[in-house]
Parts: C-alpha cells; structure tokens; sequence
C-alpha cells in the first residue's frame, strides 16, 4: 500500500507485518485460505473456526464474515485455542484455529502436543507470517516452527507455495485424521502453479520442471522461486529441475531417493532454518536409504534475523531468486 506525499511522490507506508513478498507484476489470488474455508463450509457444517485476536491476519475474518455462527473469538490466548478446539473435535467438529506460526509452535506447543496430537484429533491449526514473510523481528519471524513441531507424533506439516496450494490443501486437511499444520500465506497470494499442471496431493511432491543439471527440492514460497531461477539458470546453459514439496511432514521418501539417485547438483531451497527443516529432512531420508548426495542447503541461517523490507531481507538471507541462482552458480563451479 502506497500514499501520496505533499511531494506528489509515493511514499511507502505498508505495514512490516503484512508486507507482501510477491514480485512486481505477478499474479495474486486475495485471502485463498479465507475462500477456500467457506466453500468447504458451505459443504461441512461441522467445520468451524478461531482466532487469537488475528482473524484479519491470517484470512479467518473472510470465515468469520460469513459464518459468525460457526466462529470463535479467543482472544490473545493461544493455548486456550488450541485447547476449545481439541474439545471442539472431540465433540465431531473440524476445527480451523488460526494464529501466527510463533504462536502455534513455540508459546501452545504443550496443548497443541497433549490436548490434540496425543488424542490424534483432527484440528487443523492455520500458522501465518512462517518464516521470513514479516519485516519484524525474531518476536513473530517464525524460523524454526517446523524444527519445533516435526517431532510432534502423528502431525502433518504443509508448506504451500501459493494459492493454488492452499486452496487444494484446505479439504484435504479437513479429511485427515489426526493433527495438521499449515504454513500459512495471506493477504495477496501469488498464483503461480496452475501453469505446470499441478494438483495438491497430501504427503506426495510433485516434478514441476525437469533438469539435467541441478535438482531442485523446494518447499513453501520457495518454490516459486526455485521456479524463476530455473529459468535464469537456463540462460547460464545450466539445467534445472524442480522438485516442490508442500508436505514435510510425512515427508515423499521414495520421490526423493529416486530423484537424487542421479549425478545431479541437489538444492534444498526453504523458507525456513537450515536447522530442523526440509533439508535435514532430505539429508536423512537419503542417509537412511544409503544414498549419498552432496547436498546445497539454501535456508534461513541459524540465528536470529533482522527486522526491515522484505526484498531486502530475502536477498541478504539468500532466499530471492538472484541469490538462488548465485549460489547455484557458485556451486557448480
């Protein structure tokens, strides 16, 4: 968002907290969590949906609008949340219970674990701002929420891409059993994979662009990245393929393995810690098959990260599509 100086020059006044890492130009698809709940809401009437006091932040208010009956206001309680949904399910609803991913992960952790993955009930707790997609600081840059919740028992993590994601992954989670966890992107979404003939399936990745070069396994809003970098990467007479994961956990093991069983560069890309997330996760399911691959992680560094604007922040992490493509470049050398 931009407003008008007494300059007549546009000055920029967007927030840090709903900054918006889509590319000049690029397609977007508004609130495709917010929509893709009520369709499904107008199918299940047990479905319903919370907030802690962030409904406008994470697209729960696109729910709330038309379903007030069917929404619950917490409050800035997240383990309450998390606990009235596990009551919630336990009675035959599917709950939606939205906060942001900092929240979810490192302050309700202990209900999220006792009260809804230890019974193996079927909430599904929506995360916004994963990673770095807020200029803020540490206090809501979700790094390390997948290290955290991967060794929860039974949970099922999904880092979308885009829109597309999101809107396919929303009744997939409702009909798993058993905790889930969606990395959340509001606001304006990018849409980007509806041009590569993709179809969301739950615990399978997906070869968007093949490569004999360099195989790229991304995850989260890192895909479309991986994508635009691909193309770059052609002009440097380097082939590159993509290979998108949107669900962590249960990770493809078997895509995987077959996928690296080549000469191939691999390239984990992710918007999220080196530690604890999907290139660890690669790395093991190849050590556990005994494959070996040199592996390139390009990931947030293991420390706390900088406030500022998001173009600037990708870029100086590594995780825009120029830095991509320069420590691809690098390491084929």
């Amino acid at each position: 968002m931009t407003a008008t100086g007494a300059t007549g020059r546009k000055r920029l006044t967007t927030s840090a907290m709903i900054a918006s890492f889509a590319d000049p130009g690029q397609r977007t698809t508004p609130a495709p969590f917010g929509h893709a709940l009520n369709r499904l809401a107008e199918q299940r009437p047990e479905i319903v949906g919370l907030s802690a006091d962030l409904a406008k932040y994470t697209d729960m208010h696109i729910f709330r609008d038309v379903h007030p009956e069917r929404f619950f206001q917490m409050g800035m309680a997240e383990q309450s949340m998390l606990g009235a949904a596990a009551g919630m399910a336990e009675v035959g609803l599917t709950p939606f219970a939205s906060t942001y991913c900092v929240f979810a992960s490192r302050r309700a952790y202990d209900f999220f674990c006792l009260d809804i993955a230890e019974p193996g009930l079927n909430v599904n707790v929506v995360g916004g701002l994963p990673g770095l997609t807020t200029g803020y600081g540490p206090s809501h840059q979700a790094t390390e929420d997948m290290a955290i919740l991967r060794g929860m028992p039974g949970l099922t993590i999904v880092d979308p891409c885009d829109s597309v994601d999101i809107e396919q992954a929303v009744p997939q989670l409702a009909d798993t059993p058993g905790p889930t966890y969606l990395r959340l992107l509001r606001g304006k979404v990018p849409t980007v994979l509806d041009e590569y003939d993709y179809r969301f399936e739950l615990g399978k990745a997906a070869e968007l662009r093949t490569g004999r070069d360099v195989l790229l396994i991304s995850t989260g809003l890192m895909t479309m990245r991986a994508l635009t970098a691909a193309q770059e990467l052609g002009k440097h007479h380097v082939d590159a393929a993509v290979l998108h994961v949107p669900t962590v956990k249960p990770l493809d093991t078997e895509r995987i393995v077959a996928e690296a069983a080549t000469d191939r560069l691999v390239v984990t890309l992710e918007n999220h810690s080196v530690v604890g997330g999907l290139a660890e996760s690669v790395a093991s399911s190849l050590a556990f098959a005994g494959q070996c691959a040199r592996i390139v992680p390009i990931a947030l560094p293991d420390e706390f990260l900088a406030a500022g604007a998001l173009p600037t922040l990708h870029d100086r992490y590594g995780l825009s599509s120029d830095g991509v493509v320069r420590r691809v470049l690098a390491e084929m050398k």
